[in-house]
């Protein structure tokens, strides 16, 4: 199934014994663009802390009832290593977090979700943990903060990003939803991620290396709630692309 980011910004996240507080941000990898973590307002709870919670936990998503279900109780989420409001996920941080947790940290290896056990002693991890050290930019992005940001085409910009679309099976972030009313009013547009030539986070600009007319012409979006198989290969044989769901399509 195929999620809003923004739709789930608000959504109450269920404990196994109780609620804790709703879906503030989502935060996401740079690297393979898959969310990493929901950032939960806790309100009155655990006041002036970052509550990160990894989709290893979630189990169920309502969106009828507007609810997110997590394997966790409480009293597990109150004793995992906690941020400061207004610091940034460190990578010293992400250690203790899916150390505490005993998840197979995400940056070991090649894959989205790698399946490397935490072991401290892991020669890959050491290594992938030393090259995450070495970046001089932030590995984690805010949906929030990248919404607004300009596509820019080939000939120009085109629109901005206005949402994005969220596989709830791997949490890869499938489509960057673009809004192109200054251009083509009332159309909105998909571009994967996967297909963008690079991205200027100084400056908020996403590039693409096609034009603005073959992103015109790319099929209509009638309603990014709905979005069928149909819809995505019509989309993907448009931008020459194969689907990610199926490497037999044409490339």
């Amino acid at each position: 199934m195929l999620l809003n980011a923004k739709k789930i910004h608000g959504f109450t996240l269920s404990c196994l014994d109780g609620e804790i507080g709703t879906v503030r941000d989502i935060l996401f990898d740079d690297l393979r663009w898959t969310v990493r973590y929901l950032v939960i307002e806790t309100g009155s709870w655990l006041v002036g802390k970052q509550v990160l919670i990894s989709p290893h936990a979630i189990t169920a998503i309502d969106e009828k009832g507007l609810r997110i279900q997590v394997n966790l109780t409480k009293k597990q989420i109150e004793d995992s290593p906690l941020l400061d409001s207004d610091r940034p996920v460190s990578l010293q941080f992400e250690e203790q977090y899916y150390g505490y947790y005993q998840w197979p940290m995400y940056w070991a290896g090649p894959f989205m979700w790698d399946p490397v056990p935490s072991l401290a002693s892991s020669k890959e991890i050491r290594k992938a943990a030393n090259k995450r050290k070495s970046r001089d930019d932030h590995h984690l992005r805010s949906t929030r903060h990248v919404t607004g940001y300009a596509l820019m085409a080939e000939d120009g910009e085109v629109g901005e990003v206005d949402d994005f679309i969220i596989n709830d099976h791997t949490w890869a972030i499938e489509y960057m939803l673009i809004s192109t009313g200054n251009w083509w009013s009332g159309k909105n547009v998909l571009i994967a991620p996967r297909w963008t030539e690079s991205i200027n986070w100084a400056e908020s600009k996403v590039f693409v290396r096609v034009s603005r007319a073959v992103i015109k012409e790319s099929p209509e979006l009638a309603s990014e709630s709905l979005i069928s198989r149909d819809y995505e290969e019509r989309l993907h044989r448009h931008y020459q692309h194969k689907g990610y769901w199926d490497d037999k399509l044409p490339a």
